[in-house]
């Protein structure tokens, strides 16, 4: 049998040598908690009642579940640095990965520049110590989140990886706080009451919060981007992805009940619903009241930042990875000598975060909680559009790669390739088309609503920043894949499985 050989280039050689391996299981579980468990968005989900419930489930069984077949298979059968640019290559060719690394990268600058800045500046002004909207204040304190979590992403892996570990455990740790609070309110004050109708699902309510909740189930292949930087990545995927879909959905399906529960649903906002839960019910800590929830509220912004770190540290190496294989401008291949990782791509994600933040500040119409959503949706749309590319690669490869030695297979052979692989697709082309164009398939089944009343924005307006921003991705990616040429003109082969540390000094070089 024929061994199954890359096609890479010497740059990639050169720069795999640098990766250290010291992410071991717990590191990854912890991390895929951190990345997968979201408190931004908890708010957003709630608002739409009791029937959020119903939906985390559903999508739990029927998009968590392949997914996490589908990255486990993936992760343990291709496992090298940038995993996912890689499986996008192997599947499609070099193009298709280097747009789709760019499309993977840059929903998280944006991200942490957008909801992630936004929310916790609202948090921190809440229960904190105000500082405003668009306040000097306001603006030095989203500049010092985004750069802060962008410090953490340059920090090398074996020390950085506790930052976004505390964060997984500080996460899990206010949710269970949270989640004892509502019983001991509930025993105290009664909660809402809910008859069976009202977590029966609805069209509407399944199309408006399909992008939410997919954006916050993703995140098993994250860790894929370090691979080369695992301990064990054959054994350990796996085992990280079982153990943190079952934490996750717990971690959504707890807190949202209790949302829901102690607030109304008018009262609960993108931005506040979490923490005005936690006001709500920490007053059964009578005296202590004050002081429990600033700590909860600390610890939240905490959770967030470490939220987005580990995003950064994960995506910014497949954008990475992209560089040296000539699917990006080569430039932003090179990983610090002596810190393994991409600075160079660090930072380009702290200035496109923190230039996403103040065109977000200017599209504000006054009103943190419109821009939230916005840019929150912004960021979904871009996240999303990736794994387009991300989930059909698992039956390319199928056919493509069959040769290569799968630790682990998703269940049931061909059919369960076709069935998991298309399911999450399936998912994702829905979600995307929601994030990106909002209102045109409740149009269709009749479960419309007004844009302006809903968004703050004219559909003008939000289509415009949206598609725009979609337009000037797609021009990075060209660019940035037109720059790589000179990387790709010395090709070099090396067997497929060669990892870090172990990747032949010299391959055969073919000029390209």
């Amino acid at each position: 049998m024929t061994e199954p050989i890359d096609h890479t280039t010497e740059m990639a050689v050169r720069e795999r040598r640098k990766l250290i391996r010291s992410f071991g299981r717990l590191d990854m579980l912890l991390f895929l908690v951190c990345a997968i468990v979201g408190l931004d968005t908890l708010g957003q989900v709630a608002s739409f009642g009791a029937q959020t419930f119903t939906w985390v489930v559903v999508l739990g069984i029927v998009f968590l579940l392949p997914y996490g077949l589908v990255m486990a298979e993936l992760g343990t059968a291709f496992p090298q640095e940038g995993g996912q640019y890689v499986w996008m290559k192997l599947a499609w060719g070099r193009f298709a990965a280097g747009m789709g690394a760019v499309l993977y990268w840059i929903s998280n600058p944006l991200w942490v520049g957008g909801s992630l800045a936004f929310i916790s500046a609202a948090a921190w002004s809440a229960y904190i110590h105000p500082i405003g909207s668009q306040t000097a204040g306001d603006y030095a304190f989203k500049l010092v989140f985004i750069w802060l979590t962008v410090f953490v992403a340059i920090i090398a892996l074996r020390r950085g990886k506790w930052i976004p570990n505390l964060g997984g455990i500080v996460r899990v740790g206010v949710l269970a706080l949270f989640s004892l609070t509502v019983a001991i309110y509930a025993i105290e004050h009664g909660v809402h009451g809910y008859g069976l109708h009202d977590f029966r699902p609805s069209s509407a309510v399944f199309i408006g919060l399909v992008p939410l909740l997919l954006f916050n189930y993703v995140g098993f292949e994250l860790q894929s981007g370090a691979a080369e930087e695992m301990v064990d990545p054959e054994r350990d995927v796996p085992i990280a992805v079982a153990r943190g879909g079952v934490i996750a959905i717990l971690c959504y399906l707890i807190p949202i009940f209790g949302i829901v529960a102690v607030l109304p649903t008018n009262k609960v906002t993108g931005i506040g619903g979490f923490l005005d839960a936690v006001d709500a019910t920490f007053t059964v800590y009578g005296s202590a009241h004050h002081f429990m929830v600033e700590a909860m509220a600390l610890m939240f912004i905490f959770a967030l930042a470490t939220s987005g770190a580990a995003w950064i540290i994960g995506s910014d190496r497949v954008l990475a990875v992209a560089g040296y294989d000539g699917g990006f401008a080569s430039w932003f291949g090179v990983f610090n000598n002596r810190l393994g990782t991409p600075v160079r791509v660090n930072v380009l994600s702290g200035i496109v975060a923190t230039v996403f933040m103040i065109a977000a500040q200017m599209l504000s119409t006054g009103s943190n909680a419109n821009t939230f959503v916005v840019v929150l949706y912004m960021a979904t749309s871009t996240g999303l559009l990736s794994y387009v590319l991300i989930f059909p690669a698992l039956i390319r490869l199928h056919y493509s790669h069959g040769d290569v030695p799968r630790p682990y297979r998703v269940p049931f052979g061909t059919f369960g390739i076709w069935l998991c692989g298309g399911i999450t697709l399936a998912w994702i082309v829905l979600g995307s088309w929601i994030a990106i164009f909002p209102d045109t398939i409740e149009n269709l089944v009749g479960a419309g609503y007004d844009f302006h009343d809903y968004w703050g924005i004219s559909r003008m307006r939000f289509e415009t920043f949206t598609l725009g921003t979609l337009a000037v991705i797609a021009v990075i990616g060209i660019v940035g894949y037109m720059a790589g040429a000179n990387v790709r003109r010395a090709q070099v082969d090396v067997p497929l499985d060669a990892g870090a540390g172990v990747v032949p000094p010299t391959g055969t070089v073919t000029q390209t």
